[in-house]
This record gives C-alpha cells, structure tokens and sequence, in this order.
C-alpha cells in the first residue's frame, strides 16, 4: 500500500482540523531517517517504511489510508 498526501491532509487528528502539517511531517522523516524530498517528489510512501518507525503517528495515518482505500 502507498499512503499519499491526500491521506496525509485527511487523518483523522486531535486538533479542530483534519490531517497532519508537513512541519511535523518533515520531523517525523527527520526523526526516523525518510529522505522528505524523495517522498514529495514520489507524491507518498510505502506503508511498510511508515510502519517499521514504529511511531504512533504513522501507525495512524497507515491505518487511515488502508480504512479509505478499503471503503
């Protein structure tokens, strides 16, 4: 599965808004190691490298993507 801005802009979040800012997107790509320019320039990731962060965060937004590409 690849998760895409769209699911990026459309997760579900905490705040009054939905999706993730790109500012904190940068960081959790900073954090882990994810080449930010690649996935920009590839228009998302592979679940996969999302999941094996292990963070909470991606963990959600792959979950997201797989419940609105599943219907």
């Amino acid at each position: 599965m690849f998760v895409t801005f769209d699911h990026l802009h459309s997760v579900p979040g905490w705040g009054a808004r939905p999706g993730y800012c790109h500012r904190g997107a940068r960081a959790l790509c900073e954090r882990y190691g994810l080449d930010w320019a690649a996935i920009v320039s590839a228009g998302g990731i592979p679940a996969s490298v999302l999941l094996a962060t292990g963070d909470a965060l991606a963990v959600h937004l792959v979950e997201h993507a797989r419940e609105v590409s599943h219907g």
